[in-house]
């Protein structure tokens, strides 16, 4: 095996060796060094938010006068790679590392010089130039942002949306399909399967306004605050100049934060765009719940549906079939409420003027997007779009179900409906041809009474 290359490479604090064909240099192999903890690295959706960052802020400058243009041209064509992920394997710090961010600030602004000095032909300084304007500390918050909406409205969004008009044409499929309404899990009054998937896509669709919402905040950027809020370094219109040229570049609407203060001593937008992902989670985990509910069996359990068989259920039992996608999509839910508890406890390190729990916050947030948008189109695809209804199952039931008995409340009373509910159950015989016998109403009195079709009717408004 050959020895790997070393080359010496020096900053502040002196030098130390770096491997010969990294893009990046000192400061980077010091994080390498000093936190070798998880494996984990910052996620490509961040790495690509960052090289737009490096552009936006190499633009402003440039249009501000404070870098000359051959210089802001390469470091926007170096940074661009960067965006394209040309380069991520020169991106090799830890998520658990320095809670402002700096060491993966200055990775970028490593990787970046170096590359904008290959094509200038002379240097192009990681501090002086790249970092020009700027701090880790507005650096790594803004970018925690601008990841978290590009991700979210490239991504989870349409995700979310293929799900929703997916329910939508099952929903018309499935609108006269009336079946048993279950309250704790115990037989209730009848519902329509439409009734039940409007329910799961009215949900998804409140979570879709949530969210949005939530991005009218989270696109304001504390760009421009650079250390501790006040704009020092930085040209008072810089922030103004930033915005514009990362909308330009992202064709994401971006704005500065009216408050820059409040960007890098806070992560206030970012834990309630969580908890917006958590409750999406929520929904995901009750919808998939019910689906495995309605798929049980297929001979002992509900078995009102049966989900698409897409891989052998068990490693002993043959014939075996799991309902695998509703169970990935609940541990996704799982996982996205566990990584918003570690987003609430990261967002109340905001130690006067500085959060310091930034990196770990990022890299929740964007697994988070990516989980619920890949589980989502999952749910879509393989579970929605294709399970089948048991007509017959459903039908059977909803004919013995005794709390039909609950319609004839205004007519015959609550004590008497109840005798004949017990009565109906204990001898496995409908409520009608109890009712026959305990009550004055005739059988056409009570088929009109207890036409489950029309018990269904109600519950939702255009």
């Amino acid at each position: 095996m050959a020895k790997k290359q070393f080359r010496s490479e020096r900053d502040s604090m002196g030098e130390l060796q770096v491997p010969a064909d990294a893009l990046y240099a000192a400061q980077t192999q010091r994080a390498v060094n000093n936190f070798p903890i998880s494996g984990l690295v910052m996620p490509r959706g961040f790495i690509r938010s960052l090289g737009l960052v490096k552009i936006a802020c190499a633009t402003a400058n440039e249009k501000l006068g404070l870098l000359e243009k051959n210089i802001a041209d390469v470091i926007c064509t170096a940074a661009n790679d960067v965006v394209e992920g040309k380069h991520d394997q020169h991106f090799p710090i830890d998520v658990f590392q320095t809670g402002s961010g700096t060491s993966t600030n200055m990775n970028a602004n490593e990787v970046i010089a170096n590359l904008a000095t290959e094509l200038l032909g002379d240097t192009v300084h990681p501090n002086d130039h790249i970092n020009m304007s700027q701090s880790s500390n507005d650096v790594i918050p803004t970018t925690i942002h601008v990841s978290a909406c590009l991700e979210i409205s490239e991504q989870l969004q349409p995700a979310v949306q293929h799900l929703i008009t997916t329910l939508e044409i099952r929903i018309k499929e499935l609108d006269k399909t009336v079946k048993t309404g279950r309250t704790h899990l115990m037989d209730a009054m009848p519902i329509t399967l439409g009734q039940e998937l409007q329910t799961w896509k009215d949900q998804l669709s409140d979570n879709l306004d949530r969210i949005e919402q939530s991005l009218t905040r989270l696109s304001a950027l504390p760009q421009g605050g650079t250390a501790v809020g006040t704009g020092i370094n930085a040209h008072p219109e810089f922030a103004i100049q930033f915005t514009k040229a990362l909308t330009e570049k992202s064709a994401f609407a971006f704005k500065p934060m009216k408050n820059l203060f409040v960007g890098l001593a806070s992560q206030d937008s970012a834990v309630e765009i969580s908890g917006q992902l958590k409750t999406l989670a929520v929904t995901l985990m009750k919808i998939s719940n019910d689906l495995r509910w309605m798929n049980s069996g297929p001979l002992a359990g509900l078995g009102e549906i049966a989900l698409p068989a897409l891989q052998p259920g068990s490693s002993i039992m043959p014939g075996k079939v799991n309902p695998v996608i509703p169970e990935a999509v609940a541990m996704v839910a799982a996982q996205v409420i566990g990584n918003d508890t570690t987003i609430t406890i990261a967002g109340q390190s905001g130690n006067f003027q500085l959060n310091v729990m930034l990196p770990v916050i990022g890299y929740n947030l964007l697994q988070s997007i990516e989980l619920l948008a890949n589980a989502s189109r999952q749910l879509a695809d393989k579970a929605m779009a294709g399970f089948h209804v048991n007509d017959e199952r459903i039908r059977e039931a909803l004919d013995r179900n005794p709390i039909l008995v609950t319609a004839l409340n205004r007519v015959i009373g609550y004590e008497k409906g109840a005798a004949i509910a017990k009565k109906a159950y204990a001898e496995g015989r409908s409520v009608i041809d109890v009712a026959t016998e305990m009550t004055d109403l005739s059988v056409d009195e009570l088929k009109q009474l207890l036409d489950p079709a029309k018990l269904t009717q109600g519950g939702i408004s255009e």
